[in-house]
Parts: structure tokens; C-alpha cells; sequence
């Protein structure tokens, strides 16, 4: 595949490749202010902030969805294949990014474009079930498949202490839950895992309401390798026993001294797409 590299959309590369072929960012910075993420380092530090701002090549909102809407048309038929991620530079669902996040991804959805959204917040899914209710029974089924093309996934480090002013863990968990029961698929990001018994904590409290965990480590970090041994076994066996499939990142297995082909069919590899389940 040629590499596209847009002003929103563009072809992930290195570590986030792991994540998604396809990707969009509007904003740099983030108010979650994690202590570890990644984007306070390296090519990122110098336009960090903890307040998010529109990428300097956007006038405002609106020029925003128009690139991205030119965009997306442009790569269509690879959109809808492998659909769109949502995002690597900021929380998505920040009060400041979401009004513009909710209106791209409603282009996805009437283009038939899957989108697997990833946020550390809560706060926004009581409103969103409220809305879906009043919607559902008036707009045609066909037109409107947001179940059938939306995955929200939540960060879950068990490690509330280093995401200052993100939801907490345990409210993130409760919005997964909500999100499943009301019929939509839900994934989790089990990265950075900071403490292995944390990380495992986690899985074992979302697994009933989790389609897919993608599991990586904190980048830099030495781990034990028996103990990364120890909470892989742990966490097949848990994706096993609730039919949650598992991507173990490449950097996690090659700590853990695992070849990939030995894992078990619960454990995908990077080209797994969930909306084809």
C-alpha cells in the first residue's frame, strides 16, 4: 500500500501501525496530562501542551472537516476496508475535540467507513446513549448503522495516579460496560502496563465487555521476562473464557520471548479487523 500522509488522515508508521493502517488528527496536546505519554517526548515535546489545539495546517473547525472530507474521499475504498482510527495526538472525546471528532466520524459512518475511537474520558457516554435512544426509532436503520461502524475504546493502566484529569479507570470500565450492553463493539488498550497484576486487574474487570484488548508496554522500560511470560498466559486464558480476541504488541512479545505463531486463535495478528468478526 502507498503511504498517505494528509493534513487529518494519514498511514501510521513504527509502534502506532500496531494500532491502525489509517489514522486522523486535528489537535495536538491533551488535558488528560498522563505522566507517560508519549507525546510529551521525542518529535512531539515541542508543541505539547495540556491544552489541545488545532494542528497549525487548519484555519479553524470547519476548514478542519473540509480536508478531512476531501480526505476521505480520495482514499475511500481503503477507508472502508480497514477502516479509521481516532487518535494518536490527543483524547478524542475532550470537551475541546469532540464536537469536531463527532462530526468526522458521522462522515464515516454515511460512507460506510468502520472507526475505532480511543479515549481515557466517560463523561461524554451518558449523553451519547440519551441521544441514541431519541434517534434510533426515527431515523431509517439503514442510513444511520452507527452500532454496525463505531468501536469506542478506552486506555485502562489501573494507574489513575499518573492520568491526573482523565475519567478513572473504574469509569471508564463502567462506560465500556454501558456501550456493550447497549450493542456497540468495544475494545480496550491495555498500554502502557505499568504494574503486570494492575494491567491483568483491569482485563479481568472489562473482559465480559470487551470484543478485542490491544496489550503493549511502556516504551523504554525493562520488564522480567518471566513475568511478562506469566501475564500473558494469564491474560489468554481470560480472553479464552469471555471470547475477547488479544493483539499482544511486538514489543511485549519480544520481551517475553513468545513467537507470535505460537500464540493460541484468541490472539490476533496486527491485520485483525474486528467489524469483520
Amino acid at each position: 500500500m502507498k503511504t498517505f500522509k494528509g493534513k487529518a488522515i494519514y498511514n501510521p508508521s513504527g509502534k502506532a501501525a500496531e494500532y491502525s493502517q489509517w489514522a486522523c488528527n486535528f489537535y495536538t496536546g491533551c488535558s488528560n496530562n498522563c505522566q507517560y505519554c508519549y507525546c510529551k517526548r521525542g518529535v512531539m515535546s515541542s508543541t505539547w501542551s495540556t491544552t489541545p489545539k488545532l494542528k497549525a495546517c487548519f484555519k479553524d473547525e470547519k476548514h478542519a472537516l473540509e480536508v478531512f472530507e476531501k480526505e476521505l474521499r480520495a482514499n475511500l475504498p481503503e477507508l472502508q476496508k480497514h477502516g479509521l482510527f481516532f487518535s494518536f495526538t490527543t483524547d478524542p472525546f475532550l470537551p475541546e475535540t469532540i464536537e469536531l471528532t463527532g462530526a468526522a466520524v458521522n462522515i464515516c459512518v454515511f460512507n460506510d467507513i468502520p472507526v475505532k475511537i480511543l479515549t481515557k474520558r466517560a463523561d461524554w457516554v451518558k449523553t451519547l446513549l440519551k441521544t441514541w435512544e431519541k434517534i434510533r426509532s426515527s431515523i431509517v436503520p439503514s442510513t444511520w448503522q452507527y452500532k454496525k461502524y463505531i468501536a469506542f475504546g478506552f486506555t485502562l493502566t489501573g494507574k489513575d495516579e499518573l492520568e491526573p484529569n482523565a475519567s478513572t479507570n473504574a469509569e471508564r470500565i463502567e462506560a465500556m460496560r454501558k456501550l456493550h450492553e447497549a450493542g456497540f463493539k468495544t475494545w480496550a488498550s491495555i498500554e502502557p502496563v505499568i504494574d503486570t497484576k494492575k494491567s491483568l486487574d483491569m482485563i479481568e474487570k472489562c473482559a465480559k465487555y470487551c470484543d478485542l484488548f490491544k496489550i503493549g508496554l511502556l516504551s523504554g522500560k525493562k520488564y522480567d521476562a518471566i513475568d511478562l511470560e506469566w501475564f500473558t498466559d494469564w491474560v489468554v486464558s481470560l480472553g479464552k473464557q469471555y471470547n475477547a480476541k488479544i493483539y499482544f504488541k511486538n514489543s511485549l512479545l519480544a520481551q517475553a520471548g513468545i513467537n507470535r505463531e505460537d500464540l493460541p486463535a484468541n490472539c490476533v495478528g496486527m491485520d485483525y479487523n474486528m467489524f469483520n468478526d
